[in-house]
């Protein structure tokens, strides 16, 4: 029973139809499954708005658009492209620097006709990776020196543009996606340990060309209870939401927190508290298994991959997705500063959810087009 099971499953996955629609399939039910879940708790920590919860549909689908055109590009075409989109984005990077839309004192936007903004650094969590796969595509493994100075260069100047926006959070996936396709690469350990050594220089340098709310962020971080009706309001609050939630949680649309207003930004940066308190720890064990089942997947992509270009490329973007979600998870449980990162395909947004569906029409691209063996 279990292996007839087991062959029909596989036969499913392998249909004629998916293979000719560049389709993965185990990689879309899996995304079916986390973006389900999302609707659900978005609901609620949206106050039953069924017009978010519509608006978001809306943007789904477009993602779902982007990843199933994206799945139709051969890598090779892909690869072709990645120095030239790098060099695109960074012009369009110095153009938002030189007269970007700005709000809130951030500087991130190009203005469009009809009103429209784009934010170059968005597309950049993409190209990234891109870039650093396709300088090692061609290349022995594993890097030399220079060959690494030269990787870190080619991170560093798009990642500081973004943090000169300044957009700190954005930074750091665009200069983690690199980070991780270079350590893919087959980075050797002294490399990592020497990194890892002067990494408090660094930090201490950073300190200094912070804003004053960065500052204030990671003074929070390290003390929410300084100043409980400011700063600490939302970690406080957020904290509160997720022990009170228990083993099983209040119950679906009981949590005190997210209902009488009380957790900020419910519906996008801290929409797991929202979670954590009506479903409980089950509730965000089983979120979490939905993520695990999408990061496995990409995993699995990577390692089979047939050249260094899609094995780095899908490694590093399937590891930038296991930050997405590991940032917002450690920000809203206290254990890391608040830096704005959304919870992937879960947070209320827009240009987040089309990036990163983006990032999975490449992974379908790189698993269905293999050659045949």
């Amino acid at each position: 029973m279990n292996v007839q099971f087991y062959q029909r499953i596989l036969a499913f996955t392998n249909a004629r139809l998916w293979r000719l629609t560049h389709v993965d399939v185990l990689l879309l039910l899996a995304l079916l499954i986390l973006m389900s879940g999302g609707l659900f708790i978005l609901y609620s920590a949206s106050g039953q708005n069924v017009a978010m919860v519509e608006r978001q549909v809306l943007r789904l689908g477009i993602g779902m658009v982007v990843c199933l055109a994206l799945a139709q590009l051969p890598p090779k075409y892909m690869r072709r492209a990645s120095p030239f989109l790098f060099v695109f984005l960074v012009g369009l990077l110095v153009c938002v620097l030189l007269f970007g839309v700005g709000a809130k004192g951030a500087q991130r936007w190009l203005a469009l006709p009809g009103g429209l903004r784009f934010q170059p650094s968005e597309i950049m969590k993409i190209v990234m990776p891109m870039m650093v796969a396709w300088y090692f595509a061609n290349r022995q493994l594993p890097p030399s020196l220079k060959e690494i100075i030269t990787v870190l260069v080619i991170i560093a100047v798009p990642s500081l543009m973004v943090a000169k926006q300044p957009d700190l959070g954005t930074a750091l996936l665009v200069g983690v996606s690199g980070i991780f396709a270079l350590f893919l690469a087959g980075i050797g350990w002294l490399y990592i340990l020497g990194a890892a050594a002067v990494a408090p220089i660094a930090g201490y340098s950073l300190w200094h060309v912070m804003h004053d709310y960065q500052k204030q962020r990671v003074l929070t971080f390290l003390n929410p209870e300084s100043d409980p009706l400011g700063s600490g309001w939302n970690i406080i609050q957020s904290k509160t939401a997720i022990g009170s939630g228990g083993l099983h949680g209040k119950g679906f649309l009981e949590g005190t927190q997210a209902q009488l207003n009380f957790l900020p930004e419910s519906h996008t940066d801290f929409i797991i508290a929202v979670l954590a308190e009506e479903f409980g720890m089950v509730g965000c064990a089983l979120l979490m298994c939905a993520y695990l089942l999408v990061i496995a997947r990409g995993l699995f992509i990577a390692a089979y991959a047939e050249d260094n270009y899609a094995r780095l490329l899908a490694g590093s973007i399937t590891l930038t997705f296991f930050v997405y979600m590991f940032v917002n998870i450690g920000m809203v449980s206290g254990i890391l500063p608040v830096v704005g990162v959304p919870l992937p395909l879960v947070s209320y947004g827009g240009t987040s959810i089309i990036t990163i569906m983006a990032t999975f029409g490449i992974l379908m691209s790189i698993q269905t087009h293999k050659r045949a063996r």
